[in-house]
């Protein structure tokens, strides 16, 4: 059966979707390397607007394990330390009224292991979301048989589509996963 049935691809996108939105929490979560992604939930107050940090300056990679943010209004360079400071990263911004740096410090073996285990516990939650789509499709099918919209031999089939296609994405994540905790580990 291909991915022409409606429910198959709607299940098939939602997956999709979630095996993406996975991959966008990993980029914000701290690995040995500095990464910007790291503080794009941080607010600053711009104007009594409190706006993340990257929608008001531009954060490059150093050398040196530091992260460099360029504001482009220079008088925020004190309130962009004070937030990420206040957001208990475990590092230090320090500004000189210019830029701020944010340097990272060589992680320890304990920290990757629980930064791995925090991975683990988010690829899981994704998995259950995972689950949590199919099981709704399969209600839908079992409702279009019980209504006579579709034959019983064809909603078997459609289940193991359904089953099929969460599997493969169940691999994903284990996949994304696995590259996270590699990443961690060798940064």
């Amino acid at each position: 059966m291909s991915l022409k049935n409606p429910i198959l691809k709607e299940a098939k996108s939602k997956m999709d979707k979630t095996v993406k939105h996975l991959e966008e929490e990993y980029k914000k979560l701290r690995t040995g390397r500095p990464s910007p992604a790291m503080f794009e939930e941080i607010m600053v107050d711009y104007y009594g607007t409190p706006t993340p940090i990257n929608q008001t300056a531009t954060l490059t990679v150093g050398e040196d394990r530091t992260v460099v943010i360029t504001p482009w209004d220079k008088t925020l360079c004190s309130k962009i330390e004070k937030a990420i400071n206040a957001a208990n990263l475990g590092m230090m911004a320090s500004t000189d009224g210019i830029v701020v740096r944010v340097k990272f410090p060589n992680p320890t073996v304990e920290d990757r292991k629980k930064w791995v285990k925090h991975a683990k516990e988010l690829s899981e939650e994704f998995k259950i979301a995972l689950r949590n789509i199919r099981r709704e499709d399969m209600k839908i099918i079992k409702e279009k048989q019980k209504n006579g919209e579709l034959p019983e031999d064809e909603a078997k089939k459609l289940e193991e589509e359904v089953q099929k296609i969460l599997k493969e994405h169940e691999s994903r994540i284990d996949e994304v996963f696995h590259k996270k905790e590699k990443e961690i580990m060798e940064s």
